[in-house]
């Protein structure tokens, strides 16, 4: 991927942080979602107070891509206070559904690149749809 892209998505990541809704934990995170097709889809977390209906920033730009028919994925950068807030098990394996190797890149702030990884190296062994299909 070319440097001006990650750098747009952390900058877009770290921008959509003002957007979560946090009254409880206060931990911001912000994500930008890059398709294969060069559409970039946003999320932010949004907390509630029964906790595990909350949804995390990542799975938010998911899914609002998948609603408007994207689904396939290159990127996806995740930004946080200190640009070290690795994507939660639950968003390694939704991320895996479409894609075992999209880039992950962590960002900061102010949308520095920290980390560039991949969701096959995040979730190695995935539960991913061929697994299913195969029987």
């Amino acid at each position: 991927m070319y440097n001006e892209r990650k750098t747009e998505l952390g900058k877009i990541a770290a921008d959509m942080r003002r957007m979560s809704y946090i009254p409880y934990s206060h931990y911001a995170v912000g994500a930008a979602l890059l398709t294969k097709s060069g559409k970039i889809y946003t999320g932010c977390n949004i907390e509630n107070a029964a906790y595990p209906v909350s949804i995390c920033a990542e799975r938010t730009a998911i899914f609002k891509a998948v609603s408007e028919g994207e689904k396939d994925f290159a990127a996806i950068a995740i930004a946080t206070e200190d640009g070290l807030g690795y994507p939660c098990g639950s968003c390694r394996q939704v991320m895996s559904e479409f894609s075992s190797n999209m880039d992950i890149l962590l960002a900061d702030a102010e949308g520095n690149i920290t980390v560039e990884t991949s969701i096959s190296e995040l979730l190695p062994g995935a539960f991913t749809p061929d697994k299913l299909l195969s029987r």
